[in-house]
């Protein structure tokens, strides 16, 4: 199954491996058995330090997990993990060796506080690309945890089980068959909501002093690694506090108008930030989201893991995130009929009535897509006209499984316990109510500013934007923003590195007159 260009490249990646790292796979008489064999024969050819090894039990479907000199990882897998989910097989093999990138000893403390056991199943779909992140975060507490176990599992194998789970989504982690999370989550969202199910044994990290510096950069996108590079050229003591690097550009996909750059993707621009930041005294604190700030001579930042940071000046470059309809029902069926993801969850609903909630760029390329794989959708715009460009309304006007409603204030995703059954929207023309019965929502309905944390300190508008001057300035003396949690117009790359680099020089250029 592997071509001999990725066993080349599999032979350097593992060629550090120091320990024993076995592949043990449960007897099978899955038509795919052999096929996984293959797989697994292919990774294990390509260090003297990984093998193929048959356990005893049996399986009935395709399915191994992962020892480290004879010791059970904690880490398993059901199916072959194929397409993005190949990456997760590399990292975990990799972690097991204790080689790849763990988190600081901060968080894998609050990880260890954990109460146990934990057993945790995550259903997936290969063609997934949120799944990894969330496969790879659990696969690496279980390998910090000593009482923590995650197996991936590739939900071609397990429809049955799908549908008695009324899972409509994923990724979808599950403890026993209680749903934990649905969907793209943070390590640091995730950490906390295993705390709130688990419970923990002692408050690791609170009231922790992580000292005292020049400026904390809140936020590691475009703009704040460019205030964060800036601010550590110029000699001040940087210090970044963030979910993680590269922000919201993680999630995009070809980036064709960064200047300079004909074309990247958002994951690898990520990287090239991970790797500029590198270059300076910069301390990195990732998985970590700022829970609010005193103000003060110097301004304390209490983060939501407990620990607390001062600075001298701060540069807010949070970013946006993916708006919410905040209708009923909306949360409650998050991973059982609403969707935020098309390309993810889209295949969930092969054959079924979806509605798209949104008539921008997003929305209209999202129906587009899902027009492919279901019967019908249905596209719902609040404004009275579809604000996409028109070259991807002309292509949705030419679907036939395609309707479009504007004029559409949604009011309630309507479940039955289990999933949604239906979709509740006002026609703001008429003021009539209307219910449509459906099987799915997709919302794109834009961006909201990531504000929430210091909307009482400092101005903000009423979209939530940072109220900001032309160096960046907020309302509060010694605190800066940039990017597009500011009132700075048009949300771009490009833009938010310049502001961030505008923000830096405004900070250097306070405390230099200082």
């Amino acid at each position: 199954m592997l071509d001999k260009e990725i066993l080349a490249q599999l032979k350097d990646v593992f060629s550090k491996l120091e320990n024993s790292i076995e592949l043990v796979y449960q007897k099978s008489n899955h038509e795919k058995q052999d096929e996984l064999l293959s797989y697994l024969e292919g990774v294990a050819s390509t260090s003297e330090k990984i093998s193929l090894i048959a356990d005893n039990e049996e399986s009935d479907a395709p399915s191994f997990k992962i020892t480290r000199n004879g010791v059970d990882s904690g880490i398993s897998i059901l199916g072959i993990p194929g397409g993005h989910e190949f990456s997760s097989l590399i990292i975990a093999i990799l972690n097991a060796d204790g080689k790849g990138k763990f988190p600081d000893d901060n968080i894998q403390a609050r990880i260890k506080a954990l109460k146990g056991p934990i057993h945790l199943r995550t259903f997936i779909s290969l063609s997934c690309e949120n799944c990894p992140e969330v496969v790879q975060a659990l696969n690496m507490m279980a390998l910090v945890h000593d009482d923590f176990t995650h197996q991936m599992i590739d939900g071609a194998y397990r429809q049955e089980e799908i549908e008695s789970l009324k899972i409509q989504g994923v990724p979808s982690v599950l403890d026993k068959n209680k749903l934990v999370s649905a969907g793209k989550i943070e390590l640091s969202d995730l950490i906390e909501k295993l705390e709130k199910h688990y419970g923990k044994n002692e408050k690791q990290g609170q009231n922790q002093d992580l000292g005292i510096c020049d400026v904390a950069v809140i936020g590691a996108g475009p703009g704040g690694a460019s205030a964060a590079i800036y601010s550590a050229r110029k000699g001040l003591k940087t210090v970044v506090i963030a979910d993680k690097i590269g922000g919201q550009v993680q999630d995009t996909k070809g980036i064709e108008n960064l200047i300079s750059v004909p074309y990247i993707e958002g994951p690898q621009l990520s990287n090239h930030l991970t790797e500029h930041m590198s270059q300076y005294d910069i301390s990195l604190y990732e998985h970590r989201r700022v829970q609010n700030i005193e103000n003060g001579e110097y301004k304390t930042l209490y983060l939501t893991s407990g620990e607390f940071i001062k600075a001298k000046s701060i540069i807010v470059a949070t970013g946006a995130k993916w708006r919410k309809l905040g209708v009923h029902g909306e949360g409650e069926y998050i991973g059982r009929g609403v969707a935020y993801c098309p390309h993810c969850d889209g295949p969930y609903y092969k054959g079924k009535d979806v509605i798209v909630v949104g008539g921008g760029n997003s929305g209209v390329e999202a129906a587009i897509d899902l027009a492919g794989i279901v019967k019908s959708v249905t596209v719902l715009e609040f404004a009275d006209i579809f604000k996409a460009d028109q070259v991807l309304l002309d292509k949705l006007n030419s679907l036939a499984n395609v309707k479009t409603i504007s004029n559409a204030m949604t009011t309630e995703v309507v479940g039955n316990g289990e999933k949604v059954i239906s979709l509740k929207y006002k026609d703001r023309e008429t003021e009539v109510e209307h219910e449509l019965p459906i099987d799915g929502v997709f919302v794109q309905i834009g961006l909201v500013p990531n504000s929430e944390f210091i909307k009482d300190l400092v101005e903000i508008n009423k979209f939530g934007e940072i109220v900001v001057d032309g160096k960046g300035k907020t309302s509060i003396d010694g605190i800066y923003a940039a990017g597009d949690v500011t009132t700075t117009p048009f949300k771009q790359i490009i833009i938010s590195m310049g502001e961030g680099a505008k923000a830096a020089l405004s900070v250097f250029e306070k405390l230099m007159v200082a």
